[in-house]
Parts: C-alpha cells; sequence; structure tokens
C-alpha cells in the first residue's frame, strides 16, 4: 500500500508487470520457494495478506474495456480504491500502459470525496487542490467516464529489494455493478473466476527481474496472459 499524504499524487515510473494465471498446487510451490528470498510486503500483517476494493470509471461507449481488449499499446484507467475495509484511507489512482511498461499516479481522497463522486455530485472537482482529482474531472466532463463497476480481491504480497521487484498473488476476484455499494463494510459481490482455486500471479520490476525470483517463480505449465481484472469483472455487466 502506498504512503499517506492527502496531496501525495505520485508520478510513478514505469515498470515491467508480467501476470499469469495459476492453480493452487502451482501457488503452493512457488510460496515455499519464495519465502526463501523474497521478504512479507509490511502491509499485509499477520496473515500475509489484505483485501483489496475498487470502483473502475469507463464510459457508456466502454472506451476503457475496448481499448484493453483490442490490445491498444498505449491506454489510461481510473479507480478509486482502498485496504482492508480502512475508509479513512482512499486512493483516486490512474494507471497508465505504455507499449507494456505501467506506471501509476495517485493521491489521497476523503470518504465524503469519494461517496460524492460515486453518486455524481461532481462540480467541487475542477477546484479541487490536488491536479489527479481535477484530471478525473476533466475526462468525466469531455469523455463522461462514469463509475461502472466494483472490484475486490485478495493480495498476497511479497517484496525483493534489487531491480524493485513485487510479487502479489490475488484470489477470490470478486465484482459488483452496485458502485454505491462500495463505501460498505460488506458489499454484494459475486466471483468471477471460473476455477475455485485459480489465482493471479503478478510480476512487477523496474529495469531487470533477478535470475533468483525468476528461479523460485517459474513452474511447469506457466503461461504469460494479458489477465484485467476489471476486463473479467464486466462480463457480468
Amino acid at each position: 500500500m502506498e504512503q499517506r499524504g492527502r496531496e501525495n499524487e505520485m508520478q510513478g515510473v514505469f515498470r515491467h508487470e508480467l501476470k499469469y494465471m495459476i492453480r493452487y498446487p502451482q501457488y503452493l510451490e512457488m510460496k515455499s520457494r519464495l519465502a526463501a528470498v523474497m521478504q512479507r510486503d509490511e502491509h499485509a500483517g499477520a496473515e500475509g495478506r489484505y483485501l483489496i476494493r475498487s470502483i473502475y470509471f469507463d464510459n457508456d461507449s466502454d472506451r476503457a474495456l475496448r481499448e484493453k481488449v483490442d490490445g491498444i499499446p498505449v491506454r489510461e484507467k481510473f479507480r478509486i480504491r482502498y485496504y482492508n475495509d480502512d475508509l479513512s484511507y482512499i486512493l483516486l489512482e490512474k494507471k497508465v500502459k505504455d507499449h507494456g511498461l505501467c506506471r501509476k499516479v495517485d493521491a489521497e481522497i476523503t470518504k465524503k470525496e469519494c461517496a460524492r463522486i460515486l453518486a455524481g455530485k461532481t462540480d467541487w472537482m475542477g477546484r479541487h487542490p490536488v491536479r489527479l482529482v481535477r484530471e478525473l474531472y476533466g475526462k468525466m466532463c469531455c469523455r463522461m467516464l462514469r463509475p461502472r463497476v466494483m472490484v475486490s480481491y485478495m493480495r498476497e504480497p511479497y517484496v525483493y529489494r534489487a531491480g524493485n521487484v513485487r510479487i502479489t498473488f490475488d484470489s477470490d476476484i470478486r465484482t459488483s455493478l452496485f458502485c454505491r455499494n462500495f463505501l460498505e463494510s460488506e458489499p454484494p459481490a459475486v466471483s468471477v473466476l471460473d476455477g475455485g482455486q485459480d489465482m493471479i500471479l503478478e510480476i512487477k520490476y523496474d529495469a531487470f527481474l533477478p535470475e533468483v525470483i525468476w528461479d523460485a517463480v517459474r513452474t511447469e505449465g506457466m503461461r504469460q496472459q494479458a489477465f484485467s481484472k476489471y476486463a473479467a469483472c464486466r462480463r457480468y455487466g
């Protein structure tokens, strides 16, 4: 999770991002090897996992969804996110994809501001002191972006300093089209992945991926794929 700060707009550097669909036995195999070379993310808590819940934005023409499905090399998407049902720390994020590299810009917003955005009360956003909020407002006006779908999942993260490597296992991916329930502690949602024990492995790093890390995650039958939680959840509406 990110460093706090209401006006903390972080202009992220571009990073590599690899994704794999894996089965539970593969996860157990990787986890045992990763424990020997990587550290648990400090935000993961005693169980080593945390909940992520997000609202993704798109327009009535499904521009963000179509760009993802069509493989447009340069694209962006906006989302609002919080962790472990902690509504005291809510992030507005913009994720940019540029020919296989990713970067993220984020800024903290309040629960009240989030509720107003979800309710369609957005005039105040154009005067907001945080640039990212003003940018979202502009694109809500000119591109007609709106909250479209809620995505939640459990994340188990590991970190490795050399190469700034971050490996995550995402499971129990769930969705709901009722975006106004986003600020409830247990909003109604349905499971997305067809296989009950399927998980998403994500590998993120800066300039290079250390060989010791690749050796730890490599298993038979692994196949890289462009999995999108947003696109998977939009199958339901």
